[in-house]
């Protein structure tokens, strides 16, 4: 039988029941303080019964990574608690739960985190001119990320995600728009990789055996940015430190670039190049609203697992009505 959009797939010791992915897409319904409220759980658990795979929205694994005054935080074991809370309900409806962990850097304003942005260059990702980071200040960040993992698995989800995508911090410091330093961590594709693979080799220590996925941000689409080919060196060396499943989005142009907002599945051209590299798991998407058309990617091989955000957030039952039309036409 082929493999269909309604097909299950194991990832170490976990089965999705199927490859719709619900993606990381901020609510602002977590405190001030970043905890879980009962709203927030009652949004994911819409999607729980139906999708594959739940990737809870990027949660902050410091306070000056915070990029919103009610995104969702994992930078205290006091948030282990509500986040214990939010998986168990997921897996009262037999879902599947991951959790993103995010560090904004120069995407962050002062009026949210009352400090200057960090980055790895005084280079501004918005409107403000962020700080550069002393080389402590990233092995901080790096032991930070580790902690927001063992958090995590404490809470009892099911699988991690490395947010290294949208401008976010991991994000800036691959782009050499964003990244001009002078030391290690600067320079050319290997040296600006050098955090992000710290950030994954500390989190994997955490992790242990249940999945791990990153967000990669496969191309800046702006002159002298990240390009496709420093991508795929970047998802080869991720694959080789563990990473099980690269989540395929988009890097400095965030995951809604004007320029391929005509198109369904536009990220999916990138997460197939890839894949051709590192024959690893691939999560692609963009834009996708038509079930169908994401049932075809499957069935043709192009990824692994489709991510359809906007469309499941306008309607919840969209996974619902993919299940029930794609199992008509078996």
């Amino acid at each position: 039988m082929s493999i269909s959009l309604l097909s299950p797939i194991k990832v170490k010791d976990v089965l999705l029941r199927n490859r719709i992915v619900l993606p990381p897409m901020q609510t602002n319904l977590a405190t001030k303080e970043g905890f879980v409220t009962e709203k927030l759980i009652k949004h994911y658990k819409k999607y729980a019964p139906w999708c594959g795979l739940i990737i809870v929205e990027h949660t902050y694994v410091l306070q000056n990574g915070r990029v919103s005054k009610q995104q969702l935080g994992i930078w205290s074991d006091k948030h282990i608690e509500g986040l214990r809370k939010l998986t168990e309900e997921i897996h009262k409806l037999n879902g599947v739960i991951a959790i993103q962990l995010n560090h904004a850097g120069a995407r962050t304003r002062k009026s949210i985190i009352n400090q200057q942005p960090v980055a790895p260059s005084p280079i501004p990702v918005e409107e403000e001119v962020p700080r550069e980071l002393t080389k402590e200040e990233i092995k901080e960040i790096v032991k930070a990320f580790g902690e927001a993992a063992r958090r995590a698995v404490e809470a009892g989800f099911d699988a991690i995600e490395v947010h290294g995508a949208h401008g976010f911090l991991l994000s800036q410091f691959i782009s050499p728009l964003t990244n001009k330093r002078n030391d290690e961590y600067g320079g050319d594709i290997e040296n600006r990789i050098r955090f992000p693979l710290e950030v994954v080799k500390e989190v994997k220590r955490h992790v242990k055996d249940i999945p791990l996925l990153y967000r990669i941000g496969a191309t800046d689409l702006r002159p002298g940015g990240l390009t496709l080919e420093d991508s795929k060196f970047l998802a080869q060396k991720l694959v080789e430190e563990g990473v099980d499943i690269l989540d395929v989005s988009g890097g400095l142009c965030g995951s809604q670039p004007p320029e391929l907002q005509n198109m369904q599945g536009y990220f999916v051209p990138y997460a197939e190049e890839i894949k051709k590299t590192t024959g690893t798991l691939m999560i692609g998407g963009g834009g996708i609203k038509d079930l169908l058309f994401a049932d075809k990617l499957i069935r043709e091989g192009k990824i692994d697992l489709v991510y359809v955000g906007r469309a499941q957030l306008s309607d919840s039952e969209w996974a619902k009505r993919a299940v029930e039309k794609i199992s008509v036409g078996r």
